[in-house]
């Protein structure tokens, strides 16, 4: 008979204990081994099946379990968080060097579903901000974030301008880390004003929620124009606003703003004489509202001739330095 060896790979980011049907049905079937004492391995301890440590290092660990299934027998080797990748390998050259005598199967025991690398952010997060942490990140206050929130932002927004979706990738955790930071940050609040990450995802659930009634309830859209509008509604209702301006940042920039402020006035149906004089700042408004006439960003539109100037400039330099 052919000789059984199974590894059952385990999440570390699942909580110890918590597996998969087939995993418990192979956990029970043969003897169990592992390579050192874990939270996963007291959970199966605890529910009653026997789970021996063998010693040495990966290799003769290996050969040790591989003589355990001999003669047709079958063992079970019980993963550490890490998935003992030094083992798994040492066993799958000796079964490949044995010419059928043995076979490799490998069990998941538990997986990471969507998201959970998450989780790992938020340990390292806490890993910085505890005792024997970064004393740079033990240093920071939500003030003196406030820098660092604007400039990833702004480059995530470069990355995409730039359409470089690996760049784009790199920046989206930069702005990740910067959610984790302020949110471990409100974790250290005194008792009653506290709040953390899970706070601040769910309350975005229930928000996302709460604003697609026509996913999560019963209302009917006609398309993607309605949803923009019943979006701004809703939240209107929810903070008790008088007004379809209020919450709108006016610290963001000129031309985002007055496309932000025509936008929230067209969605609630207003009719809004805006000053369109020979001033300066009317004529821009007026060529804000002409973009979104056009289905246009202002921003946007702006900022890639600036770009394409910048490009010029670069340009114009060069071509200097080389007549001299």
């Amino acid at each position: 008979m052919t000789d059984r060896l199974i590894l059952v790979a385990t999440s570390p980011r699942l909580p110890a204990g918590l597996l998969s049907w087939p995993a418990w049905q192979v956990l029970r079937s043969a003897r169990v081994y592992a390579g050192a004492d874990s939270a996963q391995l007291a959970a199966v301890r605890a529910s009653g099946i026997e789970v021996t440590v063998l010693a040495g290092d990966p290799p003769e660990q290996a050969r040790e379990f591989r003589d355990r299934a001999r003669d047709g027998g079958a063992a079970v080797w019980l993963g550490a968080p890490d998935g003992d990748p030094q083992f798994a390998r040492a066993v799958g050259n000796l079964v490949a060097r044995e010419s059928g005598q043995a076979e490799l199967e490998l069990v998941h025991g538990s997986w990471d579903p969507p998201g959970a690398a998450l989780l790992g952010a938020v340990e390292v997060m806490d890993r910085l901000r505890s005792p024997g942490g970064c004393p740079w990140d033990a240093e920071q206050t939500h003030a003196s974030l406030m820098p660092y929130l604007l400039e990833e932002a702004y480059e995530a927004y470069a990355a995409l301008e730039d359409d470089d979706t690996d760049a784009l990738q790199e920046e989206l955790g930069d702005v990740l880390l910067q959610v984790l930071f302020h949110a471990r940050l409100a974790d250290e609040l005194p008792e009653g004003e506290r709040w953390n990450i899970d706070d601040v995802a769910a309350t975005l659930v229930a928000k996302l929620i709460r604003r697609h009634p026509h996913v999560f309830g019963d209302t009917t859209v006609s398309g993607a124009a309605e949803v923009h509008a019943n979006w701004d509604v809703i939240k209107v209702a929810e903070k008790a606003r008088t007004s379809v301006t209020d919450g709108v940042p006016l610290g963001q920039p000129a031309l985002t703003l007055a496309a932000t402020l025509l936008r929230k006035a067209d969605n609630a149906g207003l009719a809004v004489e805006w000053p369109a004089g020979a001033d300066l700042g009317e004529r821009l408004l007026a060529l804000v509202a002409e973009a979104r006439g056009a289905g246009l960003d202002p921003e946007v539109e702006l900022r890639r001739v600036a770009r394409e100037l910048r490009d010029r400039i670069v340009v114009a330099e060069r071509a200097e330095r080389d007549d001299k």
